[in-house]
Formats: C-alpha cells, structure tokens, sequence
C-alpha cells in the first residue's frame, strides 16, 4: 500500500495532474504505531505509508496547496481483514476499548468525503483516528467487565 501510495503521488506530480488545493488521502491503522498480533508486514507498510504521507504532504503542499492525509480506521469486516487469525476476538475487543464502539465502513467513507471538502483545507500531513477513540483509551468499563467474568 505504501508504494502504491508513494508512486500515485509520484507520477501525479511529475505530469502536473494534481488540482491546488485538493486533498489526497490513503487508509492506514493504528498498527503503524503499536504492535498487533498477526498484523506482520502490513504495520511496517502502514508506518511507511503514514512517512510518505507526511513527505509528500509538505512537498505537494509547498508547491500547489495539496493536502495529503492519511485515516487510521477501526478494525473493519473486510475480506482481508476478516483473513487475519482472530480478527474477530480483536473487532469485539477494539469495540470494548473504544467510547464510540468500533466506526463502521460507512462512517469511514463519510470521513473521507469530509477530507476533500473545503471544510478541511488546512489539514495535511496527518495520520487521523478514525477509531471510535480506541487509539486514546487505556481501559474502558467494558474491558473491566469482561475481565473480571
């Protein structure tokens, strides 16, 4: 995903097709941060995608205002998601962890729309949780519940 991302950016630039002012934005997850059981590869390539984004965003920024962005989104019911061993001991433990419960696909795609608005002209160059507040919680009751059974 990361070179993908890098190489789009790439080849936009150099044939000028970017319009000033638009947004670019790529999906990352909070595994790029801390560390997932069975998430492997994907979390260095997602740490990789979020410096690109980064790299990019002040270049792409500097010479025509393009902002570029990343979301880090809950764990979502995906194919390759749903592939990954125990994907679903981690959704219904992300959605205890998280004050919102775990943003679904729909919400996500709504964020993202958001993101190449207007409204969003001076955001660029960041890594934005869209988790439910799963990436700022340490504990929540529902947690304490469950473990405490």
């Amino acid at each position: 995903s990361a070179l993908s991302f890098h190489k789009v950016m790439q080849v936009g630039e150099k044939l000028d097709a970017f319009n000033e002012w638009g947004s670019i934005l790529a999906l990352s997850y909070i595994a790029a941060q801390r560390t997932f059981p069975d998430y492997s590869d994907m979390a260095q390539a997602k740490a990789v995608l979020e410096s690109i984004a980064r790299s990019y965003g002040y270049r792409l920024g500097q010479s025509k205002k393009i902002r570029v962005n990343t979301i880090s989104q809950s764990p979502t019911w995906t194919t390759a998601g749903s592939g990954v061993p125990g994907f679903d001991i981690f959704y219904d433990y992300a959605d205890k962890m998280s004050p919102l419960g775990n943003a679904s696909a729909e919400a996500c795609a709504d964020y993202c729309v958001s993101l190449f608005s207007d409204f969003t002209k001076m955001v660029t160059m960041q890594n934005l949780m869209h988790d439910g507040g799963f990436s700022s919680s340490g504990m929540t009751d529902k947690i304490v519940e469950t473990l405490q059974k």
